[in-house]
């Protein structure tokens, strides 16, 4: 069956045997005026959900499907099918592995597309597929509500992968990017890198591109892995294969001519018909940016803040002098008052005061006598 029916290959008769009990719930009762005619039917194994693609569907991490029919008033039919996932990164991997070129974006929960009256679009970890009966001017509207309806994981399961924001958009081919997590998915997307050389072993994560070249169709694979430690070794590994090919050209199923480079813990393949130019330049167009995400509390608040804690201390001190200032005119008030109520009684004594003064500027009193020689007082 051919991949680019996306979404074809998914067939749901569900037998009462291949029922599994225990698959969480990801369709609502009813959405957008259509509600459900039967019971959703049920099952965990990826093998009922694609006979052909079973073992992509097990590499990007499928939990369950769930399938129902809903009607309208008016008669008309719409079929949903679920593909549940153990993290966005999943639901979103899988459908780019199911679209095609020929499908037309739309705004949908995620990420969506369609053609004719099939509608592919995920949210959070569960991908649907949606096949009218009829479509209507509202159908992308009812379907925004169903996206909205749909449960969101939690934590780090329910945030996108970040490498295929790395893919350059120029003269890439519309829809082509393709998020690739296992040695099988590898294969089936003509990926330029055998798995052997990629080593999902190690932790690797792969998006493959198509890109218009002057020959034709060529291919740009990035691979990221944990760390630049691992991606530098992985490089060696494959420019050693690629030595070994040159020497060896019917031995290896390396493409020529191929491009690679390192940069962080990403490696970069060009492959297909480049010139030497086009090749460097669609490996320079790879550049990758260290995000630091800060997850600490910052305790930036309004109670925390140094900007905010001058204010107050200046503040106070306004209030501080404003106390003062009254008390130094309720005591100078308060004084006035009482020296013209009390002139006598309080603050004041009233009368001549008496003081005890020395006087040590005054030339002291002669005694009779004084004026006599000192020497003769003393015969």
């Amino acid at each position: 069956m051919s991949r680019s029916n996306f979404f074809l290959a998914l067939v749901f008769s569900l037998a009462t045997a291949s029922l599994a009990h225990g698959v969480a719930s990801a369709l609502p009762q009813q959405f957008g005026g259509w509600r459900i005619s039967a019971a959703a039917q049920t099952s965990a194994d990826p093998a009922v959900a694609d006979p052909v693609n079973a073992a992509v569907l097990k590499e990007y991490g499928f939990t369950g499907l769930e399938s129902a029919t809903y009607i309208r008033d008016d008669g008309r039919k719409l079929t949903l099918k679920a593909a549940t996932f153990t993290d966005a990164s999943g639901a979103y991997g899988a459908f780019t592995f199911y679209q095609t070129p020929v499908m037309q974006t739309e705004k949908i929960g995620d990420g969506a597309a369609s053609i004719n009256e099939r509608v592919l679009f995920h949210r959070g970890n569960v991908l649907v597929d949606a096949v009218f009966q009829k479509l209507s001017a509202m159908s992308a509207a009812e379907l925004r509500e169903l996206a909205d309806n749909l449960p969101i994981p939690s934590g780090n399961t329910r945030n996108l992968p970040a490498l295929p924001g790395s893919l350059p958009p120029q003269s890439q081919v519309k829809n082509s990017a393709k998020y690739v997590l296992g040695p099988d998915t590898l294969r089936k997307v003509n990926a330029p890198l055998s798995a052997d050389l990629v080593d999902f072993n190690a932790g690797a994560e792969v998006v493959v591109g198509t890109y218009n070249s002057s020959g034709g169709e060529a291919t740009l694979m990035l691979i990221s892995y944990p760390t630049p430690q691992i991606a530098a070794d992985r490089l060696r590994r494959i420019d050693a294969a690629r030595q070994n090919a040159q020497l060896s050209p019917g031995s290896s199923t390396l493409p020529s001519p191929m491009f690679d480079k390192r940069t962080g813990p990403i490696v970069v393949i060009a492959a297909g018909p480049l010139s030497q130019a086009e090749g460097k330049s669609l490996l320079a167009s790879v550049n990758y940016d260290a995000n630091v995400t800060w997850n600490e509390n910052t305790y930036f608040t309004k109670r925390d803040n140094i900007a905010n804690l001058l204010v107050n201390v200046i503040i106070l001190a306004f209030i501080i002098m404003g106390l003062a200032l009254v008390a130094g005119v309720a005591f100078g008030g308060i004084r006035i008052m009482a020296r013209k109520l009390f002139p006598e009684q309080i603050l004041e004594r009233g009368g001549d005061r008496e003081f005890i003064a020395l006087r040590l500027s005054e030339k002291a009193p002669q005694a009779p006598g004084d004026d006599v020689n000192p020497s003769i007082k003393a015969v």
